[in-house]
């Protein structure tokens, strides 16, 4: 059956598309409109039968490259796909793209479990795995449609307890207000540089609570009207995930990191969203953490590309050293 793709330029009509299909909050539109505002260009894109039922959608991001190769198209924990749908649906968005963009590749890293039919099909379909990961494939998906005492059932006797001990401390967990923001974020600085990673400028993540709005809750941990931590996600109406955080040297000796992640989850859990992502496991400290609050973990499809012109085989040899040089400027691989 031929499918038709066709772009959307209501917000409304897309995040309703996005929402009937359970997709993930990285395909919302006030996602995209972020990295439009910070060198990447956005095509979303509906997916129907000759009928005009709805079977799919994507939120392509498009990243432009030196000559000959034009530009690299993204889909971040996307498409979204009527069940049993997806390799059709990815199909028709990957012609769509050669032939509107002429990109040189389509790389994908859809919210799809690594043992599904749809992952397992890719392959197949012509798709190469890519080992330039931008989203961790290996993660923690928590099951909020089980009860609270599931969710604490499944969790290490230590986190229990450390939830406990950090609720009974002095401080004020709650959702953080745009006049706030600016405290978490000189929080997040002080975190990177005691851990040494690299950020993005304030104003991107401003954009980023800004344009998704109810879409992007952000939780604290106060001492007073200081902040001592801070947990950031972005929600569709079925996933919550999360982006980014950070503690004081203050937050962590109070441990204010248990309570304030077990406020998030339940936050979410009673605005009606099933699954909770902790957004990747390396094997760091990070990752130890976030093992106590479940005795799983869970492992996506992973980051797969497919060329779309004559010159794949070369970009593909050349992505490394590109990635690189463009990561380093915080360019095209930086999420």
């Amino acid at each position: 059956m031929t499918l038709s793709v066709v772009p959307c330029h209501v917000r409304d009509e897309w995040d309703a598309a996005v929402n009937s299909q359970q997709g993930h909050p990285m395909q919302l539109w006030g996602w995209g409109e972020t990295k439009a505002a910070h060198h990447w260009s956005v095509d979303r894109v509906l997916v129907r039968e000759a009928s005009g039922a709805l079977v799919g959608s994507a939120q392509i991001l498009l990243r432009k490259l030196p000559f000959p190769f034009r530009s690299l198209a993204y889909l971040a924990r996307g498409p979204q796909a009527a069940d049993g749908r997806s390799p059709e649906v990815l199909d028709a968005v990957a012609a769509y793209v050669k032939t509107v963009h002429k990109s040189v590749a389509l790389s994908i890293e859809p919210d799809w479990d690594a043992e599904s039919e749809a992952a397992a099909s890719l392959a197949a379909a012509g798709w190469r795995r890519s080992a330039s990961t931008i989203l961790i494939p290996r993660t923690l998906i928590l099951d909020l449609g089980r009860t609270e005492d599931e969710l604490l059932g499944a969790m290490a006797k230590k986190t229990r307890q450390y939830i406990r001990k950090s609720g009974r401390e002095a401080l004020d967990y709650r959702p953080v207000t745009a006049a706030e923001l600016p405290r978490c974020l000189a929080v997040y600085q002080e975190t990177a540089h005691r851990a040494g990673f690299g950020i993005h400028e304030d104003g991107y993540y401003l954009d980023i609570f800004n344009n998704l709005a109810d879409g992007s809750p952000v939780f604290a941990a106060f001492d007073g009207d200081t902040v001592v931590a801070f947990l950031w996600l972005a929600a569709s109406d079925v996933t919550a995930f999360e982006l980014y955080g950070g503690m004081t040297d203050a937050g962590s000796r109070l441990r204010a990191n248990f309570a304030l992640k077990w406020l998030a989850i339940t936050t979410m859990k009673e605005r009606g969203i099933t699954r909770y992502d902790f957004n990747g496991l390396l094997n760091d400290g990070v990752s130890k953490f976030k093992f106590g609050f479940a005795d799983h973990e869970d492992m996506l499809a992973g980051t797969w590309d497919k060329g779309l012109s004559p010159l794949y085989p070369l970009f593909a040899r050349t992505l490394p050293l590109a990635r690189k040089a463009l990561k380093k400027a915080r360019g095209l691989l930086k999420r």
